[in-house]
């Protein structure tokens, strides 16, 4: 199974809110980013969005609060080993993109993931943008077929075979999984819950509406705020 990100239908306008953080002394902010992003077409074609600056990231830890529902969950971001995700993450959430959005998918076998950040709730939804490339890809352990994503950590979700896909949408693994990778490579790791994740374990609980093993989550899952530093 993949962790799927449709293209992007959701336009919103991008600006970089630095006085928004609190930054830290004596960190280049290019010391990790080691490519070059560039524009890349809207849907329709006719207008050009610019993926927030990986220099965004600081190169840098970032801490912070997601709450889901009533929940609040600890985060870490790394800014140092995922800097253009981060720099993603870290301007989406200055523009409160995330304030209200649901987390739409949920698995509960054999890969054990929450996944959000779709304005449009059903999958297809985005940014109005995509961006590469893949970063802090997980290795296959020795006598393993697949990379293990290990409970807690947060990664960007995308379209199968492309590793210029991501947006918004994340996934939040809430069980240790074996995700395989695929012709494009892993799914890039940009941070970990590290307190609060069990506030969830009733919506894990509860499965999937209908009882499937892949959908909608039965409880309805939004996110609240974001808030990181």
């Amino acid at each position: 199974m993949a962790i799927l990100l449709s293209t992007s239908t959701f336009l919103v306008a991008l600006f970089s809110q630095f006085v928004y953080f609190n930054f830290g002394p004596g960190i280049s902010p290019t010391a990790c980013i080691k490519f070059t992003q560039t524009p890349v077409p809207t849907a329709d074609g006719k207008q050009q969005v610019t993926v927030p600056d990986a220099a965004i990231s600081e190169c840098r830890e970032w801490t912070g609060d997601l709450t889901i529902n009533k929940s609040v969950l600890k985060i870490k971001l790394y800014g140092d080993k995922a800097p253009q995700a981060v720099a993603n993450f870290v301007d989406l959430t200055s523009l409160g993109f995330y304030d209200g959005v649901s987390c739409h998918r949920l698995t509960t076998s054999g890969i054990f993931v929450l996944q959000c950040g779709d304005p449009q709730g059903n999958g297809t939804g985005g940014p109005g943008y995509t961006f590469g490339p893949l970063e802090n890809t997980p290795a296959v352990e020795a006598g393993k077929d697949a990379p293990i994503y290990k409970k807690g950590w947060l990664a960007m979700a995308r379209t199968s075979n492309s590793g210029s896909s991501m947006g918004s949408q994340f996934f939040i693994v809430y069980k240790d999984s074996p995700i395989p990778n695929d012709v494009a490579g892993g799914y890039t790791v940009f941070g970990e819950i590290t307190a609060g994740l069990s506030g969830l374990n009733n919506v894990f609980d509860a499965g999937v509406a209908g009882g499937q093993q892949d959908g909608k989550p039965k409880i309805t899952t939004t996110i609240k705020s974001i808030t990181v530093k």
